[in-house]
This record gives structure tokens, sequence and C-alpha cells, in this order.
């Protein structure tokens, strides 16, 4: 039987310490572009001027020359607009992907979301940007198995629990870390059972009394994808399903098994896209806070 590893980060360590221990002094308030002009701290966007100009229009204008708007919160860095009114609209700020960006555009984003929220996650991502990001924000954290990068400030404590991620084999490491670590920075407790695929199902059914005790379950597996079937008829939680792209040959790089899981027979299951850890551990957080109290502001209060 494979050693049971729940609750034990595979990536590098105490998943608490790294995730709620990040915290520092937020980095250096100026970060220089490709033209070498200064950009200050987002003191404007956060309802205070600041010292920031108007121009003709009435739009705030940072010294380096970026529009900031003060009634929705949103900064226009020209190659991006950031969405700084996601965390009061959704409860968590905007998370940045970094497959297609530069490492300099990455860290600049990263740099106002979390100056702004003093928690900022970036996805998809590699060590050239982590170092980028590290230079405007020293506290940030960066996982090379699924390419995250991320800091905390908050000091806050979890929130929500119930949320267990199952992973079919060893290769679906990377996605189910990236998984636990969304959900973790959302506040959520994260119970954790690897390597318990279909071919040696017993290593699953050790696990019974964790998986029936959890408000969702999300499972990750690549290969037949098999395994969010088989957890979906065991346990009354809701199952998000996620294939990963690991298996060869008429594995079709993930399509099989999300074909799989989509076709599934056990009814409450759901499925995200390939390798989508993020989107389900943003899903399994958001399930796990439904109809809680949370100082914190996650979920959103609604009216």
């Amino acid at each position: 039987m494979a050693e049971d590893t729940r609750g034990i980060s595979q990536f590098g360590g105490d998943v608490d310490s790294r995730l709620r221990g990040s915290g520092g002094d937020g980095g250096d308030s100026r970060l220089r572009g490709n033209d070498e002009s200064v950009i200050e701290n987002d003191s404007d966007v956060r309802g205070d001027d600041g010292g920031a100009r108007r121009d003709d229009v009435g739009a705030l204008v940072d010294d380096g020359g970026e529009r900031g708007n003060d009634s929705g919160r949103r900064v226009d860095m020209g190659f991006a607009t950031v969405d700084l009114d996601r965390e009061r609209r959704t409860g968590f700020p905007e998370v940045v992907m970094g497959e297609g960006k530069t490492p300099e555009q990455i860290a600049r984003i990263a740099k106002r979301i979390y100056d702004a929220s003093g928690v900022v996650l970036v996805t998809r991502s590699d060590s050239v940007a982590a170092d980028e990001v590290r230079s405007v924000i020293p506290s940030a954290e960066y996982d090379a198995s699924c390419g995250a990068i991320w800091a905390d400030d908050r000091g806050l404590e979890p929130q929500h629990k119930g949320l267990t991620v199952v992973s079919a084999g060893t290769a679906d490491l990377p996605v189910a870390n990236e998984v636990e670590i969304t959900a973790r920075l959302m506040l959520c407790e994260v119970e954790r059972v690897n390597d318990v695929g279909v071919a040696g199902i017993h290593r699953l059914l050790a696990h019974q009394d964790l998986l029936q005790r959890s408000r969702v379950v999300v499972v990750v597996a690549g290969m037949d994808g098999a395994l969010p079937s088989v957890v979906g008829g065991l346990v009354a939680a809701p199952v998000i399903a996620v294939p990963t792209s690991n298996g060869f040959g008429t594995g079709l790089d993930g399509y099989a098994a999300m074909l799989t899981m989509l076709n599934s027979c056990a009814a409450g299951v759901s499925v995200v896209n390939i390798d989508g850890g993020f989107s389900a551990g943003y899903q399994a957080a958001m399930i796990c806070g439904i109809g809680l109290p949370c100082p914190s502001g996650f979920p959103p209060a609604r009216e």
C-alpha cells in the first residue's frame, strides 16, 4: 500500500507554514518598467488620490502614466487592465495566468494585486517569472511542479473545512498541488489522499471515513480517468473531477480521461478542464464556504 500522505504538502514542506506564513513587507513599493519610468504604489485605486493627478477626462493617472479608475477600481497598465474590484465582487482577487505573459508583465500585475489585497496567485508560470515576482514581492513562494507563484500577507487562519483532494497516481501530483494551493489561499483547509488509483482500489477504500466526512472531494486522474466515478459512488458530497494530460497513445493528452469523466454514471460528478487544478480548487473552496460566516469576507456578503 502506498504511504498515506494526507495533509502533507507535496511541494516542499508543510503547507500551512508556506501558505500562511509567507508574510513580509511586500517589498519595494516602486517597480521599474521597460522604459525605466517609476510606477508608484496604488494609493489612488484604494480610494485615496495620494497625490495622483487627474487628466482631462477625470481618470486617475499615477506617476508611471497608468490610468486608474476610482469607481470601477481598475488599472490600465497598457498591456493589461487589472481588475482590483474583483475581490469585492467575488470574494477573492484576480488570479494571474502566467502562460503567455513575460516575467516582467507577471511581476507588474502581481505587484498591483498584492498591494491592493495582500494576497496574489499566479498560475502556469515558471522559475524565471518567480524570480521577477520576488524582486518586487520578497515573500512570494513558488511551486515548480505546477508553476504556481503566490504571496499572502493577510495573516488569516483557514475559515472553511471539508475539502479532500484525491489523486490517482504520483504523476497527477502537480495538478493536485495546484488544487491545494488555490484552495488554501481561499482560506480552506485541505486533506490529501495520494496514489489511490483504480488499479489498487483497496488503497482508496482505506480512506472511506475521510471521504464520507468531506463537504466536497476533488479527484485528479489521468489515463483512463475512472477514479472520480468510483469516488462519486462512495460519497454524498459533490465530486469535482480533474482530468490530467498524463498518459500516452490513445490517452490523447487527457482527452480520454476527460470523456470518461463527462460520461460518469455517478450523479454527483462534475468536470473541469484538462489539468485544471486552479478551477477545481477555486470551485471547491467556494462550495466549502457556502453558508458559513467568514470574517475575511469570503464568500462575499449577499445583500
